[in-house]
């Protein structure tokens, strides 16, 4: 029996159920899922696959097992942790992992970072430069755009539904809502780019 039959009890989780039972009317909501079922989930992702793909597939299977309501908060989480780290620091690193970093891709690039599990989260998010842990010298890039949909997957598969249309409109977290804020370095001035992350800087950075 897996973490979320345990959860959740084992008879919700037959899809054929499921969507019998999620019929249902759904409300629009602005609740955000409870973080350790959160962080459960995704680390549980990163312990039983290999790759982006299959790590895609069984983000969905377990998110397919949440109601509506958790699966739209499932999202609404990840929107939390993404604006979290909407930064200039953090912006450094992506910028330095992927040779360079446009608004997508900095988007992308925090999807991956949140996709690493919590504690790689946590660490990365009290400094950036801690994702140095996860450099790979046969990786092109560090992003993972499809962890951003997974839900709306799930809850599209579960409930013939779009996700974006349950989302309400006091959640403040998504990328409309993002902080402004200045820059504390430049490409053209490389010795800001290493003062921020030295060690993604020397092995990285060309």
């Amino acid at each position: 029996m897996g973490i979320f039959d345990k959860l959740f009890g084992k008879n919700n989780t037959g899809k054929k159920e499921g969507l019998k039972t999620y019929n249902q009317e759904i409300e629009k909501t602005s609740t955000m899922l409870d973080e350790t079922i959160f962080w459960n989930i995704v680390d549980t992702s990163v312990k039983n696959t290999e790759n982006q793909d299959s790590q895609e597939r069984l983000l969905v299977k377990e998110i397919e097992k949440l109601t509506p309501t958790q699966m739209i908060g499932f999202r609404l989480r990840t929107d939390k942790l993404l604006y979290d780290t909407y930064n200039s620091e953090m912006w450094c690193a992506g910028y330095i992992m992927n040779g360079g970093c446009s608004d997508d891709g900095f988007e992308y690039f925090r999807n991956w970072v949140i996709s690493k599990g919590k504690d790689k989260y946590d660490k990365a998010k009290e400094n950036p430069d801690s994702l140095i842990s996860e450099y790979i010298s046969t990786n092109e890039f560090y992003e993972f755009e499809g962890f951003w949909y997974v839900a709306l997957t799930a809850f599209k598969n579960k409930t013939g539904k779009e996700l974006y249309d349950y989302i309400a409109d006091d959640f403040r977290f998504d990328e409309s809502n993002y902080p402004n804020f200045e820059f504390t370095w430049k490409e053209e001035e490389p010795e800001t780019m290493k003062a921020i992350c030295p060690n993604l800087f020397n092995k990285m950075w060309n």
